[in-house]
């Protein structure tokens, strides 16, 4: 069975109006992870909050720190928890 797991994330660097969210919410998507991500407007930033199997988890890490196209990633802040399963899907907050 997959281990399971969640990981709350900051990426900072140029991540709003470049289509991050939308970008995060794809890729969480396709790795069948559940959470959500939201602008962090006082730090130019983007939180991610999401949640399921270990080795998903890790390649979506790999795939934020790529972002889309036009996103300049500098750093990304990555906290690893237990796994909750409070969320029944990925959603982009506003």
């Amino acid at each position: 069975m997959p281990e399971l797991a969640c990981i709350t994330a900051t990426v900072y660097g140029k991540v709003q109006g470049v289509f991050y969210r939308a970008f995060t919410s794809r890729v969480a998507k396709s790795l069948s992870l559940k959470g959500y991500a939201r602008n962090l407007p006082r730090f130019n930033a983007v939180e991610i909050y999401a949640e399921g199997e270990k080795e998903k988890l890790e390649e979506f890490i790999r795939q934020l720190e790529i972002g889309p196209p036009e996103a300049l990633v500098d750093k990304i802040e990555v906290k690893w928890a237990q796994f909750t399963g409070q969320f029944s899907q990925f959603e982009v907050r506003y």
